[in-house]
């Protein structure tokens, strides 16, 4: 298929150093860490030494100050070797565009260093128990008291909400009646009085990503840790995000669908059915040529994207687009290549069964895909 002309020579030195930590610091301990429900807080430490985490942050405040591809290699190994406890890095790095985007120079100060290193975890606590893509629609409120802002409230489907020191808490500040000119992103510290935390999630998949609720009663917080400073910014730094956060959905999916791929080949070539192996029947290379096809045409979709992220020209209906449909991609391909691993498919010793588990949850968080699809009908 078309070669990917997207990286350059130092990128691919940072997937090797990025394969060869996933190979030896994270696959073999990822099953115990679904049993645990997390991932341990040295893996944290030990991905913020090699720059995994916040890598586009600049130096002066702790990260590589490096291009996004960097982020996407990240995003693409993880999904690569299917250790979706990971998906929480994602979570953490987007929080830190919030903060050097819009943060006010104390704030990136006193927050991007740490997160830079994996002291500091970060989470965004977004949908409520009552609403989710609805974000106009919260109900969680921040009242001001002197220099302090109070907040009521609860979030649900939290990453990283076991282990998280900063919470970036989409919240209602004013009373305008104007909906989006009324939410305010606040940074929330994770110790503070008044909030507690559920135990972890019981989900279908991802077991072993940190996913908790969030409870804030009578939380007080310093007037100066809304976002920016000024209240009633947060929609618009929300809605300047979700490109990036919708992309890095597209990335993971599609490199998901190739690993996929690649190891339903592997077992097609060695498993024999009738005397002779699977994929030497016509029905089997055919579904795989189709599958083929389609992830390139993916892939090619995703790296132009990336182009015109890198370029600060990507649309939120590109990114929408990209979103929808590489996650539903990663769907098809699952479903395809684990039929044609018959019984073994169900067995979790094999990486379409993993994937199977872990991948449907794709279709649904960064905004459903019906959401996209009605983002996408507004450009008709």
């Amino acid at each position: 298929m078309i070669p990917r002309t997207l990286f350059e020579h130092e990128h691919d030195e940072f997937r090797q150093t990025v394969r060869r930590f996933l190979a030896e610091r994270c696959e073999p301990f990822h099953a115990q860490w679904e049993q645990e429900h997390q991932v341990p807080r040295d893996i944290w430490l030990c991905a913020g030494e090699l720059g995994m985490l916040t890598i586009s942050t600049p130096e002066a405040y702790g990260g590589l100050g490096l291009d996004r591809r960097f982020s996407m290699i990240v995003t693409e190994e993880i999904a690569r070797a299917c250790v979706s406890g990971l998906a929480g890095f994602g979570v953490h790095d987007i929080c830190a565009g919030y903060l050097l985007n819009f943060g006010t120079e104390l704030q990136k100060q006193r927050w991007l260093p740490p997160m830079a290193s994996g002291e500091c975890i970060a989470a965004i606590a977004m949908t409520e128990p009552d609403t989710g893509s609805d974000l106009q629609a919260i109900t969680t409120r921040a009242r001001l008291e002197g220099d302090h802002s109070v907040l009521n409230g609860a979030k649900t489907f939290i990453s990283n909400g076991t282990h998280c020191d900063l919470i970036v808490v989409v919240a209602k500040t004013g009373n305008s009646g104007k909906g989006s000119q009324d939410i305010s992103l606040i940074l929330v510290e994770g110790g503070s009085p008044g909030l507690s935390r559920s135990k972890p999630l019981r989900k279908i998949g991802m077991n072993a990503q940190d996913t908790t609720m969030l409870f804030f009663e009578e939380v007080r917080v310093p007037r100066e840790n809304v976002l920016g400073g000024l209240p009633g910014q947060g929609f618009y730094q929300l809605m300047k995000e979700l490109a990036w956060e919708r992309l890095g959905i597209a990335i993971g999916s599609i490199a998901g669908c190739q690993a996929v791929l690649e190891s339903t080949l592997d077992y097609t070539r060695g498993r024999s059915v009738f005397g002779k192996p699977i994929i030497e029947f016509q029905n089997s290379r055919f579904k795989l040529a189709e599958l083929k096809a389609e992830i390139a045409i993916g892939q090619s979709f995703v790296d132009r994207c990336m182009e015109l992220l890198l370029q600060q020209q990507l649309s939120a209906q590109a990114s929408a687009a990209a979103k929808m449909w590489c996650s539903e991609l990663y769907s098809r391909v699952v479903d395809a290549c684990l039929q044609l691993h018959g019984g073994n498919g169900y067995m979790l010793e094999y990486p379409v069964a993993r994937h199977y588990l872990d991948h449907r949850v794709n279709r649904i968080f960064g905004g459903a895909n019906d959401i996209m699809r009605e983002l996408i009908a507004r450009t008709l």
